[in-house]
This record gives structure tokens, sequence and C-alpha cells, in this order.
């Protein structure tokens, strides 16, 4: 194995995918240059007829991939932040995700829509959002929220080689961090769960940017007497019920941690799939931890006070299980 930022995993897995299919083609706002780093030396490697910038028109960006990947180009389009979804949505919405089914199949989109998400790096309210909630919702969209540079490389590659479009979210402010990647050609199935820490007393669902305060609770909770189980979904969209409600099962108890805003968050959408489908394993309610609906200030201070955080996480677990614990046998 070899130790890789996970920007660098990121590189990787787009270099070795432009290698293995020269269909394969990355485009979008300073990809050349590659200022945040995970396109960096590509333009070198492949040339302009690959690798291009362009103008900053995120539904130009977008309606663009529809069309080449209708034409037969596997497309990996950067969009930096996943703020700019909003200003690409009519081709991500109206086109994207449901064009396969209108037109019964004959019509397939491999597209792959890389952007960074979330706070924790000072980006302000318009580059800060985690906005993959309103993605869930569309149908006829893979959403993939690696944590590791392991995942990010994985999911990566399999998503490029996918039939239908696929949103790549790079955890903004974590693509300097450190892990092993397996050598050769690493794959990571779609809608399968990692188990990142196991548990007994309570199960803690954390969402791409959020494992890391996740073990960071559970390592502060086991000094207080509690197993807290850690699961990473790694994809939201097919997302992993099984490993999900197993660990209920065991455990009875359930915290969803997602750095996007708790109204009709993902969180949400997790605590209802546990509610109608692991009731009788639980023994007391869900709990989430998430971001308040407000948006993210500039202010690093301000800033880390309305992201969940290990504290938040902690308390979180504290509750529900001392709730549990006070009720007559």
């Amino acid at each position: 194995m070899a130790r890789r930022r996970l920007i660098q995993a990121v590189g990787d897995a787009l270099a070795e995918e432009m290698r293995r299919d020269p269909k394969v083609i990355v485009y979008g706002e300073d990809v050349e240059l590659s200022i945040t780093g995970d396109t960096r030396g590509l333009h070198d490697m492949f040339g302009h007829d690959r690798i291009r910038n362009t103008p900053i028109c995120e539904a130009t960006l977008t309606g663009m991939a529809v069309g080449l990947a209708a034409a037969g180009y596997r497309v990996v389009v950067h969009m930096m932040f996943s703020n700019f979804f909003y200003t690409g949505m009519d081709a991500i919405g109206n086109q994207m995700s449901k064009l396969r089914l209108m037109t019964g199949g004959q019509v397939e989109l491999p597209i792959t829509v890389i952007a960074g998400y979330g706070g924790g790096a000072a980006n302000a309210a318009q580059h800060s959002d985690s906005a993959y909630p309103m993605l869930l919702n569309l149908g006829g969209i893979n959403v993939l929220t690696p944590s590791t540079p392991a995942d990010a490389k994985g999911l990566l590659k399999t998503a490029i080689r996918g039939r239908n479009p696929s949103f790549f979210l790079e955890p903004s402010g974590r693509g300097g961090e450190i892990g092993e990647v397996p050598d050769g050609d690493h794959l990571v199935r779609l809608g399968v769960a990692a188990i990142r820490r196991e548990g007994t007393d309570a199960t803690i669902v954390a969402i791409g940017r959020m494992v890391k305060p996740a073990l960071a609770a559970a390592e502060s909770l086991a000094a207080q007497g509690v197993s807290a189980e850690v699961i990473d979904p790694r994809t939201l969209v097919p997302f992993d019920e099984t490993t999900v409600l197993s660990s209920v099962e065991k455990t009875g108890r359930l915290v969803v941690v997602d750095e996007a805003r708790e109204r009709c968050g993902v969180a949400s959408q997790i605590a209802a799939v546990v509610a109608e489908k692991g009731f009788a394993s639980l023994k007391g309610p869900v709990r989430r931890v998430a971001t308040p609906n407000v948006a993210i200030p500039y202010a690093p201070n301000a800033e880390a006070h309305v992201l969940p955080g290990a504290e938040r996480i902690t308390a979180a677990v504290l509750e529900l299980v001392g709730a549990v614990r006070r009720l007559p046998a």
C-alpha cells in the first residue's frame, strides 16, 4: 500500500482511468492549474484535448456534460464547490437524472461531477454548503461521500466506469489528510457502508467529513464507559440500509451526524428509514446532529460553532444512553 493524501488519491484515480479509456475527459473551473490540487499534473500528461479549463458558467458545464456523455464520452466535470450545483441545476435536475428513463435506456450518461463541500475552511456562505440533500431527491443520480483517501480513489474509479451520473463530493478542508491506499486497480463498490469502529451501546452514522469527529467522539465515549459503533455510509445513493439497520438492532440507539442543514437533510432521511424499518430495535428516539438552518458564517470561530463536532456528537450519545438508563426496568 501507498500513503497518499486524499487529493492525491483523487488525482491518481483520474490519471489511471484516463490511461485506461481514451474516452475519459476532464474539464471544469481551473482544472489545468488545479488550485484544489486534485487534478494537478493531468494537463501535462494528457494535453489540452482531454484536460480543459472552462469559463465560470456552471449552466454551461452541466449542459456540456449531458451532450458529451450522450455522444459517447465518459465525462468528468470539476465544479470546485457544491454550492455551484445551484447555478447548474437545470441540466442536473431535468437532464442528467431523467434522460435514461425518458429515452427507454437508449441514452446513457456516464458523467462524474466532482466538487468540494462543507465548511471548516472559512470559505464563507457561498462556498461552504453541503448541497447533497437536493441530489438525493432527484432520482437517477449516485451520490458519493468518501472520507478516506482509499475510498476517494476507489469510489471515483467506480463512478467513472459506471453507466449513470455520479456526484463525487470531496470533504472541504480534508484534502491534505493522509491514508493508506491499496495498490493496483482499487475499486470500491457503491452502496456498501464501512464500519469504522465497532460498538455495542449506540450507533453513530457519520456522513463524509463527519466521520473524523464521530471517531473522536467514540474515543471520548469509550473513556466514559460507552461503546459506540461508527458507520461511514460512503455513498448516500445507493445507501446501505442493511448495515445501518443491523447495527441499530445490536445497539438499540442511533445518532446520525450530517453536515448538511438539519431541515430536510440526509440525517432526516436516515432517521426515517430506521424509524420505518427498525423501530422495534430502538430503545430511545433517534438523535440528529446537524448544522442549524442558517448560512455558514465566514469567521472561523462562528463557523466552528454551527458545524457538528465531536463535543456535540458525544453529548447526543450520552443524552440518549442516559435517558434510556433512567427508564424503569
